[in-house]
């Protein structure tokens, strides 16, 4: 069953019954616009709720039997089973509830990292005294600015299929794109060109904003990298090793080898460092300004 069976079957099980509950998720209707998946509210609520309803069905038994071999009683292994089978379920939808935000935030990411460098390139473009609609058009071909060259692709889109001006195609951009930044410099355009200003000088200095604001950003990246990296070296692993050393010295003291000590040192070599150092990757990662 692909994606698109399994949401059509959700919906005719699940749809009419959550469709009274449909103004609560104003907020990730909206969400789903700005993400692109091309589903609807009621169809994602309806995939959401099949798959926590599956997940709960398979948790119960599944539980149940794990905490009867752990020897905890049947009832109370049913009592646990339902409890966590419950708590992962909702785990779950609140995931899917927020995954569209994940989407933007990653996307807004996206477009902010590009965007000083298109912004330059679009300057360059529009210093030819090109019109707008043949700016957009011409950088849509760029294909290395990712996510911003979609957002051009869109507004090109809207002004020859559905026969939009510039000024109202970018305005529907407003309302669509992720990034502020991306927002701010719309929002110009749109002033500069009702003005009947010079766009590839505005563009031109905008890109200098965006390079200087690239610049602050990479900067403090740089300075949190090192203050993390400090702490990561010192805090783990310094203090993993020094740790090791120290029982093993006092483990040598003591006349024997203790079975616990040995446990403890392999969850700390195998387990609890790899999983911190996983962390912290993952953090870097998060906080870059790319993305990672």
């Amino acid at each position: 069953m692909n994606m698109s069976s399994y949401g059509k079957t959700a919906l005719l099980y699940l749809g009419k019954s959550l469709e009274p509950y449909l103004e609560l998720f104003n907020d990730l209707r909206d969400d789903l616009k700005m993400t692109r998946m091309k589903k609807t509210l009621i169809e994602y609520l309806s995939v959401a709720v099949l798959t926590c309803a599956i997940i709960f069905v398979v948790e119960v038994p599944t539980l149940a039997l794990i905490f009867s071999i752990l020897g905890l009683g049947i009832l109370f292994s049913l009592f646990m089973a339902f409890t966590v089978s419950i708590a992962l379920s909702g785990i779950f939808f609140m995931f899917f509830i927020n995954y569209p935000k994940m989407i933007i935030r990653d996307r807004a990411r996206a477009i902010e990292k590009s965007l000083p460098f298109a912004g330059i390139y679009l300057s360059s473009i529009a210093s030819s005294g090109l019109p707008p609609h043949q700016i957009f058009k011409i950088f849509s071909t760029f294909e290395e600015f990712g996510e911003v060259t979609q957002e051009a692709k869109r507004i090109v889109a809207d002004m020859e299929m559905f026969g939009l001006n510039v000024y109202d195609s970018l305005v529907k951009a407003l309302d669509r794109t992720s990034s502020r930044e991306l927002k701010d410099l719309y929002y110009a355009m749109i002033s500069t060109l009702k003005a009947g200003g010079d766009l590839s000088v505005y563009l031109f200095e905008k890109s200098k904003t965006f390079l200087d604001n690239y610049r602050r950003k990479l900067n403090e990246f740089a300075h949190s990298l090192s203050v993390f990296l400090e702490v990561y070296l010192t805090a783990l692993i310094l203090g993993s090793i020094f740790f090791i050393i120290l029982t093993s010295v006092m483990s040598g003291f003591s006349g024997g080898v203790a079975t616990d000590l040995i446990f403890i040192q392999f969850f700390l070599i195998f387990v609890f460092i790899p999983l911190i150092s996983a962390m912290f990757i993952i953090l870097i990662k998060s906080i870059s300004p790319g993305g990672g």
